[in-house]
């Protein structure tokens, strides 16, 4: 089985279609998307579909972004974060004219299912963002950390790769996991195209709400599979906000 964990979409069906014909998918593969399937692209309530769609046909699993997490409570109750509204949620709120009461519905139930962390059976942790707690993402005690936190990815980046896992000043969060994948920081703040690695971290949002690309990575061999950048996709639009 092949496991392929996929990175930051925001809206942008058109690139999420490119990477996963990429892939050549077969009935036994596994894909984690690590979370902000929405805000920035035209797209966002046609990746939910898309996504809701294929998961009746191969084993999907799903994180929560900070982004989703705005979106669910849009679709809840009609909340509008004025936050999430200049940094995508109005392309999201326009995607979703075509869709009646009922998709609406459907798609809601989608994003209450989504987890807020994955670990699997190689103890390789999937999540949005990041995690404070010494004790493991397990132990968080405010899920808003999972995905918005970005002190996780900040102190991998910063580490000396001299310093050893069993080393007393080697930070306990990252010796809990073999391996952890986030997303939610884009590589293209560090002039990066691709996903970055730092210490056990793997960041795989390569900035397709933005100018980047859409990432997918096999999480064993760490070959990654890319699509073209989102604004030669969507040529007549902007993106998200920064």
């Amino acid at each position: 089985m092949r496991t392929f964990a996929i990175g930051d979409i925001h809206g942008g069906l058109k690139a999420l279609v490119q990477v996963l014909n990429q892939l050549e998918l077969k009935d036994d593969d596994r894909l984690i998307f690590i979370g902000d399937y929405v805000d920035g692209w035209s797209e966002s309530a046609q990746v939910i579909q898309f996504l809701m769609e294929l998961s009746q046909k191969i084993d999907c699993i799903f994180i929560k972004g900070n982004h989703d997490v705005w979106c669910e409570e849009w679709l809840k109750d009609g909340t509008v974060n004025p936050v999430w509204y200049m940094h995508g949620g109005k392309e999201t709120i326009a995607s979703y004219e075509v869709y009646n009461d009922a998709h609406k519905k459907a798609h809601l139930k989608f994003f209450e299912q989504m987890k807020l962390y994955y670990i699997d059976a190689s103890n390789r942790l999937f999540l949005h963002a990041g995690f404070t707690s010494m004790h493991g993402a397990e132990k968080e005690v405010f899920e808003q950390v999972l995905y918005f936190d970005r002190t996780l990815w900040e102190m991998a980046l910063t580490m000396d790769k001299a310093i050893e896992r069993d080393s007393k000043i080697y930070p306990n969060r990252l010796k809990h996991y073999h391996e952890i994948f986030i997303g939610h920081t884009p590589t293209i703040n560090y002039g990066e195209s691709k996903p970055m690695h730092a210490i056990n971290v793997w960041n795989i949002d390569t900035g397709a709400a933005f100018t980047g690309m859409l990432s997918a990575v096999d999480v064993v061999t760490k070959e990654v599979y890319q699509s073209d950048p989102l604004t030669e996709l969507y040529p007549n639009e902007k993106g998200r906000n920064r």
